[in-house]
């Protein structure tokens, strides 16, 4: 038996959202390396344009759908466009999520409590239940649900956002117990501070990266290519016995 080859994604469909830079594009990239046809989705056409085409002139088999994960009919609507240019969905690596708001919870309104846990949380159960059906008949599949480190332990300003980790946490063993004997399996993974665009704020403040380093058992700032291999792991079958799991990727960071 060749252990490797469980790690191949031929004839495998995969969305991976917040996909048009950061960790979503690496994870998209590894899938498309390995065989899998890539749906690469973020809000803007453009963009996910640009880095399916991309691909293409790499030899890689990818497609453009835009999709805002907290407008439920853009969510329908990226399932379905999937399935009729691929046949169906295999693999989903819920990517994409929102932080409007840094400050105590107190401070914040309703409406970034909303924007936050529509796109964080919603967003990604929704677009899993429309693939629901497609998995199933296929024989099995993946969610991938990118959580956070603030899932497990809050940090400061971050409140909301954390609350909202720590839910698709949950919602991820709540999956994996459900559909579980349809052999569709929920995993996620926690990284802790990555250099991108999203966590700039934190990335390019001397004073949070010098803690963070001063925390973390490994002396590196990690890149967005660090945590694609442990997403190609969860979606192909070299994990085919993972479900349900919280993996951590943060350096050291929680010891």
């Amino acid at each position: 038996m060749q252990i490797a080859e469980n790690f191949r994604l031929d004839g495998k469909v995969a969305i991976v959202t917040g996909a048009s830079k950061g960790i979503g594009k690496f994870i998209a990239l590894a899938l498309a390396q390995q065989g899998a046809k890539v749906v690469v989705s973020s809000r803007k056409m453009d963009a996910v344009t640009a880095v399916a085409d991309e691909f293409k002139s790499e030899g890689l088999e990818a497609i453009g759908i835009p999709c805002h994960m907290g407008d439920d009919a853009q969510v329908k609507s990226l399932a379905e466009q999937t399935i009729k240019a691929f046949g169906g969905i295999d693999i989903i690596v819920n990517n994409a999520a929102a932080n409007p708001v840094f400050g105590p919870v107190q401070n914040a309104g309703d409406d970034a409590f909303d924007k936050i846990m529509d796109v964080n949380v919603k967003g990604p159960l929704n677009l899993a239940k429309y693939a629901y059906d497609s998995m199933k008949s296929r024989g099995g599949g993946s969610v991938v649900n990118i959580s956070s480190i603030e899932g497990i332990t809050p940090g400061q300003g971050l409140g909301l956002y954390s609350v909202s980790k720590a839910a698709l946490i949950q919602l991820t063993k709540v999956l994996a117990r459900e559909w579980g004997p349809d052999s569709i399996r929920a995993n996620a993974i926690c990284p802790g501070l990555i250099e991108t665009k999203f966590s700039e704020a934190l990335t390019s403040n001397d004073k949070i990266l010098k803690m963070v380093m001063m925390k973390q058992a490994l002396p590196m700032l990690a890149q967005p290519e660090d945590i694609a291999g442990l997403a190609l792991f969860l979606a192909s079958d070299a994990s085919k016995f993972v479900t349900g799991a919280t993996i951590i990727a943060d350096g050291g960071y929680t010891i």
